[in-house]
């Protein structure tokens, strides 16, 4: 049952057709969620295929599949390479990535990743870390505060919401996401207040869970452990991490730097498989989530 409610995955037969899969492969499903992607990837594999499910999330692992070609990997997926080299594989055939947030974490009250429950402020991914959204609120400096909400929330008005935030938490420590919203409405207009706080959840939720250096890692340990010709396939949800999974098929590199050899040949180690693809209306529709979503597909060369 978990697997069914735990998060509706978007773009799901084009993600999968996009790893082009071998029977006999070796693949990672690097955000298992509620498994809906690894599923469609066991039934395209063959009896002596593997794949390996990551999720930092304890909450997936009850809807792991009971298949002996699968193993789940409770970790976060800037520790692909390690984790590959532990079960003993060098090179892998494919990795797959639908990043951002589950519908799980989102519709689940209690871990505070939504302003639309009352609940404390946490918005951990990985229940055992120290970090939470209470501790960013409450003990950041403003102006480290601002420069988070201006990084990864790309708003206007970041250093006045530091501010509100900085003088509110003076009187009492800010523990819900219901008292960080109301705080900030006065500051937000009444047009664009749902939208504004969606994306000051998204800056606490990425500084919480470092979801851009995890990213960097992942897809530059992705470069290292892909065999040629294996498949990297990401789903993108927003600007800063789109950009991010482009360069690195591009130019080898999440900045975009475009490296030469003596020669002055580029150096890629990726190359790009088709063109970007988006949800169709129907989609996203039957699915909001993917309202925003991105795919993308490359494919290692022999560099």
């Amino acid at each position: 049952m978990v697997c069914q409610t735990y998060h509706t995955p978007v773009l799901p037969e084009e993600t999968v057709d996009g790893l082009n899969i071998r029977g006999n492969g070796v693949y990672a499903d690097l955000t298992f969620g509620g498994g809906g992607h690894s599923r469609r990837i066991l039934a395209a594999l063959g009896k002596e295929g593997k794949l390996y499910g990551f999720d930092q999330d304890e909450d997936a692992l009850a809807g792991a599949p009971e298949d002996e070609r699968f193993t789940f990997v409770h970790s976060n997926f800037r520790f692909l390479e390690n984790w590959m080299l532990y079960y003993g594989h060098e090179k892998i055939d494919g990795i797959v990535a639908d990043l951002g947030v589950s519908s799980h974490h989102f519709d689940t009250a209690e871990r505070g990743f939504s302003f639309r429950y009352d609940a404390p402020l946490d918005m951990r991914m990985n229940q055992r870390s120290a970090l939470t959204a209470r501790s960013v609120v409450n003990e950041y400096s403003p102006e480290k505060l601002a420069d988070i909400l201006h990084l990864y929330g790309e708003l206007n008005g970041c250093r006045r919401m530091a501010a509100a935030i900085a003088e509110t938490r003076e009187q009492k420590p800010i523990e819900t996401t219901q008292e960080l919203a109301e705080l900030l409405s006065p500051l937000l207009g009444k047009d664009h207040e749902k939208k504004t706080l969606a994306r000051v959840f998204q800056a606490l939720r990425m500084e919480v869970n470092g979801e851009m250096e995890a990213l960097r890692e992942m897809l530059e340990a992705a470069v290292r452990v892909l065999r040629p010709g294996g498949r990297l396939v990401v789903l993108t949800y927003h600007s800063l991490e789109d950009r991010m999974v482009k360069n690195m098929m591009r130019t080898g590199n999440v900045e975009g730097r475009m490296v030469q050899d003596a020669y002055g040949r580029p150096i890629a180690p990726l190359k790009p498989v088709g063109k970007m693809v988006t949800p169709s209306e129907e989609e996203q529709e039957r699915n909001p989530r993917s309202r925003s979503a991105k795919l993308r597909i490359a494919e290692r060369t022999e560099q």
